[in-house]
């Protein structure tokens, strides 16, 4: 059978087929893989881990040099690079081969992470490591500043994570959300080095006192099974949990004479809520200021990712309260 013959023939037939071919490939364009450029940039994986109190050389000697001798070798890797600053953060990039799965390249480094956690300090282990897909590079900075300086900067930084740094890293290509220039809520305790030493304490032994009474505990129930068949009432019992504020935190009872004298964290020290660090700040316009650095994701859009940003941000500003505002101070995109 003459194949083109047959549509020769049938005039009609093949100007509809045809009509029917170039309909469906209009509605399949729209979900192509297309992309306008190729891929330029190898793909990078950051492992972010927290030493706090810790300074530099520390940092590079307990928690760089454990990831890096295990994440060293890892398959397709190119080379890495680590930066421990003074606020206690270790940020380490790993570069793989270009093309590489980035999805693929950060289980690997996760594996590899977890395999160097038992040489890594309890505390660091404690706060947790992150490791994500993104460039290093930063795409855009977002500042959250009180212009008549209602607030200070641990407030804004609170209001950050709470309320902008989850909406911004949701937005499609952003590999990571960080914020700078102040440090989360903390209580602080600044002990008393004479009086700690009068009473044959150390700095351990106080943390270990406040661990142990600053905890969620699982109280039980009354009544619960198995109990005897004349009770038929079952109560769940509800104890205080973590400690609220500085007159709580002051109770904590940190030794007992042999008398029964009792001494408590307030006779050994000052108690105050604040940051959690005051190693790094922010300002803009010479005004205090946290700074939310926002990095892309391999093979995202820069453009879509800085269009997102700034409606995002328009419609947080709704809902800031007076005496806060936002300046976006970083966007390189707007000058391409």
């Amino acid at each position: 059978m003459n194949i083109s013959r047959f549509f020769i023939d049938r005039p009609i037939f093949a100007g509809v087929l045809s009509a029917l071919i170039l309909l469906a490939g209009l509605l399949s364009l729209p979900a192509l893989p297309i992309s306008e450029y190729p891929e330029v940039a190898p793909p990078i994986v950051t492992v972010r881990a927290l030493y706090p109190g810790a300074n530099p050389k520390v940092i590079i000697e307990s928690v760089a040099t454990p990831l890096e001798e295990q994440i060293n070798g890892v398959e397709n890797m190119l080379y890495m690079n680590s930066q421990a600053t003074t606020d206690g953060v270790l940020t380490l990039n790993v570069t793989f081969r270009l093309g590489t799965n980035p999805d693929l390249a950060q289980q690997m480094v996760q594996n590899r992470v977890s395999q160097a956690e038992s040489r890594l300090p309890a505390v660091t282990r404690q706060l947790g490591i992150t490791t994500v897909k993104s460039s290093p590079n930063i795409t855009l900075v977002v500042h959250l500043l009180s212009p008549n300086d209602r607030y200070d900067t641990t407030y804004l930084r609170n209001f950050g994570v709470l309320n902008v740094k989850d909406r911004l890293a949701r937005i499609r290509g952003v590999g990571q959300v960080q914020i700078w220039g102040a440090g989360d809520y903390a209580m602080r305790v600044w002990l008393d080095p004479q009086k700690v030493a009068e009473l044959g304490l150390s700095p351990g032994d106080i943390t270990r006192e406040i661990q142990a009474q600053n905890v969620e505990a699982a109280a039980g129930t009354v009544g619960g099974a198995p109990n005897s068949a004349d009770v038929t009432l079952q109560m769940p019992l509800n104890a205080q949990g973590r400690l609220k504020d500085e007159q709580e935190f002051g109770d904590i009872v940190i030794k007992t004479g042999q008398n029964g004298e009792i001494t408590r964290l307030r006779d050994v020290a000052r108690i105050e809520l604040g940051a959690s660090e005051y190693a790094l700040r922010s300002q803009i316009d010479n005004k205090s200021a946290v700074g939310i650095g926002i990095f892309q994701a391999p093979g995202a859009n820069a453009l879509a990712i800085a269009d997102e940003v700034h409606s995002v941000m328009k419609q947080i500003k709704q809902n800031m309260p007076e005496g806060v505002d936002y300046r976006i101070a970083y966007d390189p995109t707007r000058f391409i």
